[in-house]
């Protein structure tokens, strides 16, 4: 019976351990400026659930990560000087919960938040609602018009250890949307009116969030990824351009989970987390500016590509692309072919073709902001003019008074 007993307490321990490996270990947490607020990023080693609550006297903003622990090492308390945002504490709240508490001056803030993987990260924005409605008001630019530069950040999608989609042959989605990235920089650097900046310059590896925060901090005009499409069915082929939002169209959830990196099943998942990323899209008012970019750029590869190459256009579509996510300024992601298509993928290996994408994109840039001045400089006067027939037909109305 006591061998038995030792053999039972022996196994509850070896459990308790395995129990134990499993927490998820928080192992980093940083923070970033963004437009009105900061980005909080907690970093772990797996998917945490988390729950989370509010507080008065002073104002307080907790999450509880569970079935967690907390790196020893880390900060226990940072202070800032944010409006959004003036202190940062974290602590082990009990053996299995790691509490992150912020600290406001007031009540005025709002937050989204959103997980990612690769590595496995909770995300969290804050931002100030005063700020938020003065960054609205318009900002005059001291320079002269003709000489306002437009800065447009160009993400080439994947590289380093992340090859993206692989063709046939071997040709990798890194290396073309690099390649076609480098051609736009190169095109547009007599054009003094922009300054292209891009996320990455060689074969390096940038996690998806960071992308668009280097857009962020730059306060960027623009921000255009590029990929190359890949599918099972290795007959699909032609260009698509997408917007963040969510959409039920099968093929436009697969393209996104194979960019971000997870299963299909793990897309549709998110569907019931979105309400704050969404709804914080409308808040930025940069939805309809998203539109507009999308489509010009879109129209002008596909009408490029279908008289020289053939191309179906598939259409601009929406789904939830995490590279989008955050972005502060209107943003699109660009399909420039499926690299899963052997005759796509010909083409896509051929620098004629990727200099006729690049000479594209660079084209539907200039639509964009053309055609956003025209909107902005049309007036509105009781001034109008009167065409001839008209100032005839006053005339006889004037005369009929008379009599």
């Amino acid at each position: 019976m006591f061998r038995f007993f030792i053999i039972f307490l022996c196994l509850l321990l070896s459990l308790e351990g395995v129990f134990a490996e499993e927490r998820v270990l928080i192992k980093d947490l940083r923070y970033y400026e963004i437009a009105n607020g900061i980005r909080v990023v907690i970093e772990g080693s797996g998917i945490v659930e988390f729950s989370k609550g509010q507080l008065k006297n002073p104002e307080r903003l907790f999450f509880d990560l569970k079935n967690s622990s907390l790196n020893k090492e880390l900060r226990r308390e940072i202070l800032l000087n944010k409006s959004a945002v003036s202190k940062i504490r974290l602590g082990q709240f009990d053996a299995n919960t790691v509490r992150v508490v912020f600290e406001f001056v007031n009540a005025n803030y709002e937050f989204k938040i959103i997980q990612l993987e690769d590595p496995y990260r909770l995300i969290i924005d804050i931002y100030s609602d005063l700020e938020s409605r003065e960054s609205k008001e318009p900002r005059i630019s001291k320079e002269p018009k003709n000489f306002l530069k437009r800065k447009i950040v160009i993400d080439p999608g994947h590289g380093g250890k992340d090859p993206g989609a692989i063709g046939p042959t071997g040709l990798m989605e890194k290396d073309v949307v690099l390649d076609v990235a480098l051609k736009i920089k190169e095109l547009m650097k007599n054009k003094p009116n922009y300054e292209i900046i891009l996320t990455r310059e060689k074969d390096i590896f940038i996690p998806l969030n960071e992308r668009t925060e280097i857009a962020n901090r730059l306060k960027a005009d623009l921000f255009i990824s590029i990929h190359a499409n890949a599918s099972p069915n290795s007959y699909a082929k032609g260009i698509e351009t997408y917007l963040l939002n969510w959409t039920d169209d099968e093929e436009a959830i697969r393209v996104a989970a194979r960019e971000n990196a997870i299963s299909v099943k793990k897309m549709k998942q998110l569907k019931g987390e979105l309400g704050f990323m969404l709804a914080s899209l409308e808040r930025e008012a940069k939805r309809d500016e998203s539109v507009r970019l999308a489509g010009y750029i879109h129209n002008s590869i596909a009408s490029s590509l279908k008289s020289s190459f053939l191309r179906p256009d598939n259409g601009v579509k929406q789904a939830l692309f995490y590279v989008l996510v955050g972005a502060e300024m209107p943003s699109c992601l660009l399909e420039i072919s499926y690299i899963s298509n052997p005759e796509e993928e010909r083409l896509l290996a051929d620098d004629d073709y990727r200099m006729r994408i690049a000479k594209s994109i660079v084209d539907g840039i200039d639509n964009y902001f053309i055609k956003s001045e025209k909107i902005k400089t049309v007036k509105y006067t009781d001034n109008y003019p009167v065409r001839a027939e008209s100032k005839k037909g006053k005339n006889k109305k004037d005369k009929a008074k008379k009599l």
